[in-house]
């Protein structure tokens, strides 16, 4: 095997997608800071204790885990950032009030996540802790849409609403073991009657019942009525459905998104405690956004505060947006001319991209396309377009 031929789902970036990435990495996170969002940068590697801590076998199994040289124990490589944000918030901030905290950085999977994913990608998210209200929800979503207007995505996008809790009220004092627990989750998921039916042949009716609705409740705002009629009885059920009502109403004035539900929908169920969100946009083939209410998250770090947030892979983003223009730039020649040097040190402070020419390389492709050129007129240098 050739020695430069990468491991499947990793690639390389190239200058242009990287340009974009990167623009995009910056106005992510001043749109956080928008919001009264602080940075935090966790490290890619921790203590596999640490780095899995509450966060089940999901990520466990998208773990990559290596053994430290220094101390012999077994360390990993984050698969994703939240733990180590509510550890952040658990042990080294520790404020009593709310804290909002967003991050950018790579994260590593042992397998892509979806069709075509990368392995690496490069996780963008933003978590409120400490406020239990549905204020905190609904501050979650509206910035994740305007992250994706920042990135010129605001039309056709589609807020897919569900809450975990619907699902647990269902299980409450039923006996059932995880294996099949599983199961019944990825029939609900899939919309599986048939399956979920050979599942549930034993459970209590009212279980067995609410179960076989929820695969028909997905839709608009009026399937949050049909729910409320086929799941009556559970108050725990009521309460989730009234909180997915009042988020929607919140997010009725923001022009462009579609607001849909699935009650069925449980990707990261063991995962989430309560409302959880995807967002789809025109050219993914699934949610490019992901977030929730988590509250139990920091539990095992000994602080179990409210905890609400999102992420998004940057690399996914840029994959469904038009390549960006490049910003104009300055061609100037290689030389020792009289004033030459300073005159590109002004332009460059004064945020243009200068880009010299080397000898010989004159008639090479322009990475940059530069429409302007920098040149010598009566011994001042001056800038003319090409």
């Amino acid at each position: 095997m050739s020695a430069w031929v990468l491991p499947d789902h990793i690639a390389d970036v190239l200058p242009s997608e990287a340009r974009h990435i990167e623009e995009l990495r910056r106005q992510l996170l001043d749109t956080a800071r928008g919001y009264g969002y602080e940075l935090v940068m966790p490290p890619l590697l921790e203590h596999l204790e640490s780095l899995l801590s509450g966060t089940g076998e999901a990520l466990d199994l998208q773990t990559f885990k290596l053994v430290d040289q220094l101390s012999g124990r077994s360390m990993g490589l984050r698969a994703d950032t939240t733990p180590q944000v509510a550890r952040i918030d658990a042990h080294l901030l520790n404020r009593d009030g709310v804290a909002r905290l967003c991050y950018c950085g790579p994260v590593l999977h042992t397998r892509p996540d979806r069709p075509h994913a990368t392995r690496e990608p490069l996780q963008f998210g933003a978590e409120i802790y400490g406020h239990a209200g549905l204020e905190a929800d609904t501050e979650t979503l509206l910035l994740a849409l305007d992250c994706l207007d920042a990135a010129g995505l605001r039309e056709g996008v589609i807020v897919d609403l569900a809450d975990a809790r619907i699902v647990r009220a269902l299980f409450a004092g039923v006996p059932v073991d995880g294996a099949t627990l599983a199961q019944v989750h990825a029939a609900l998921a899939a919309k599986d009657a048939s399956e979920l039916e050979s599942l549930t042949r034993n459970f209590p009716a009212a279980s067995r019942e609410g179960l076989r609705a929820l695969i028909q409740l997905y839709g608009d705002e009026a399937v949050l009525d049909e729910a409320a009629k086929a799941l009556k009885g559970t108050p725990a059920v009521g309460a989730a459905l009234a909180d997915l009502k009042q988020l929607a109403a919140g997010l009725q004035g923001v022009a462009g998104r579609q607001i849909s539900f699935d009650l069925a929908d449980l990707r990261g169920y063991a995962y989430y405690s309560g409302m959880r969100f995807g967002i789809y946009v025109p050219g993914a083939a699934d949610s490019l956004v992901r977030g929730g209410r988590y509250d139990e998250v920091g539990a095992v770090f000994g602080r179990n505060r409210p905890a609400v947030g999102f992420s998004l892979d940057v690399r996914e983003l840029v994959g469904v947006l038009p390549a960006r223009p490049l910003r104009a730039a300055i061609r100037a020649p290689w030389s020792d001319a009289a004033g030459l040097s300073q005159a590109i040190a002004q332009l460059r402070k004064a945020g243009e991209t200068v880009v010299c020419v080397l000898p010989g390389h004159g008639s090479e492709i322009d990475e940059f396309h530069c429409d302007r050129e920098l040149v010598e007129q009566a011994g001042q240098w001056s800038v003319r377009a090409i």
